[in-house]
């Protein structure tokens, strides 16, 4: 594990005034031809992984389709870094295979918008500069199934997340080796390299553009948790912007451009916008910073009466977490809980902890977390995908003390 994890200063994005913050994004649903039945892991008769994805344990997850495999409240583990066979998996475009990718070092990254655009293969860029950094990777519709309206898409509730640690190179190292940004540009555009050519660019490239201010942070990685990034998770090159959802961390990223306006591709236009329900369009606001999150890992369902350990996780998006409460009355009332385990830097979720005394009976326990001097709203915000759902109340869990 490495031994130093880097720390840099970012500015946070608010979306509406008096809710949450809300930016980023998630991956869509994969175009694989796999055939996966909807199971919990303890049905009998629940189906395995497919061959692409085969290596993760499959007890860590919840198959909802074909198209989302989310890892259980259960499964993220005891430390702040989250086993890699229990990360969830979502993408937008099938995973490229070894033979698609080919000689790993020899895989090449485009940078354009730059004074001097150039072509970099991914062994250049470990010499140019290293980076590692743990990060929040979540999907922006993780919180999904909570909603009353049933948004269409994968019914997550809080397993489309993970902490991971990432190597890479920075984006400013690259920015400073092409002479510096070229004029005009305001966005930070990567694009995939893992679109079947048979496809409609415009309705299937996965591009996504950010603030040029993710620069400061941005990274191109090549190595997650110590090991190479595998296929399915995007290898072997992927952008990473902590803070910043899921679906703005691009796959098999093959390109980079600083650009004057939005990617006009679907995934960036019209795709991963905050809508109110019922209505769609390319002038609400896009998918982009995290908002202040927390929620309950254990107990889950049931607990014995005397001393109860509440644990769980809180993470602040692109601010420093910094103060962690937990109610056991369904918020009526409020203690702090504290912090444990080591502090891997902001963009990184922390694990929690509340020691209390219970009596036998029915408790609804929530967390609520600040950051930035924003703390998490009881109530989600209510949008057409149900996406950037921060809320505390429906985080919360029903517990059984005998």
């Amino acid at each position: 594990m490495p031994k130093k994890i880097k720390k840099i200063n970012s500015s946070r994005r608010n979306f509406l005034a008096g809710s949450a913050t809300v930016a980023g994004a998630a991956a869509a649903a994969t175009v694989l031809p796999i055939s996966i039945a909807s199971a919990n892991h303890t049905d009998k008769g629940a189906r395995g992984l497919p061959s692409w994805t085969g290596w993760k344990k499959r007890s860590a997850l919840i198959i909802h389709s074909d198209k989302g495999m989310e890892t259980h409240r259960a499964a993220i583990g005891n430390s702040v870094i989250t086993p890699l066979r229990h990360v969830y998996i979502r993408n937008n475009m099938p995973t490229m295979s070894d033979a698609q990718i080919g000689n790993r070092n020899k895989w090449k990254l485009k940078v354009e918008g730059v004074k001097n655009p150039k072509t970099y293969t991914l062994a250049q860029l470990k010499q140019l500069a290293q980076k590692t950094e743990a990060t929040i990777l979540q999907c922006s519709g993780n919180g999904r199934g909570f909603f009353g309206h049933k948004p269409r898409g994968s019914q997550w509730e809080t397993g489309a997340a993970a902490c991971l640690i990432w190597t890479g190179c920075p984006v400013s190292a690259i920015i400073k080796d092409c002479g510096g940004l070229a004029s005009g540009a305001k966005f930070l555009t990567a694009t995939g390299a893992d679109m079947p050519k048979q496809l409609n660019p415009k309705k299937a490239l996965v591009e996504r553009s950010i603030p040029i201010k993710a620069q400061k942070d941005a990274f191109v990685a090549w190595e997650v948790n110590g090991v190479n990034i595998p296929n399915s998770h995007g290898g072997p090159l992927r952008m990473v912007t902590p803070g910043y959802f899921g679906i703005n961390n691009v796959k098999h990223v093959g390109k980079l451009a600083f650009t004057a306006k939005e990617s006009s591709v679907k995934y960036m236009k019209s795709s991963y916008r905050i809508s109110p329900i019922g209505k769609k369009g390319s002038q609400y606001p896009s998918c982009w910073e995290m908002p202040v999150k927390s929620w309950i890992v254990s107990p889950l369902k049931s607990a014995k009466s005397g001393n109860v350990v509440v644990s769980g996780v809180a993470m602040g998006g692109t601010k420093k977490v910094s103060n962690i409460k937990v109610s056991v009355d369904g918020g009526k009332s409020w203690k702090k809980a504290k912090f444990t385990g080591p502090d891997m830097g902001k963009f990184a979720w922390r694990r929690f902890v509340f020691e209390t005394k219970l009596k036998p009976g029915n408790y609804k326990i929530v967390s609520k977390a600040s950051a930035g001097g924003k703390s998490q709203p009881k109530l989600r915000m209510e949008n057409r995908r149900g996406y950037a759902h921060n809320g505390w109340l429906d985080h919360g869990v029903d517990i059984k003390v005998s």
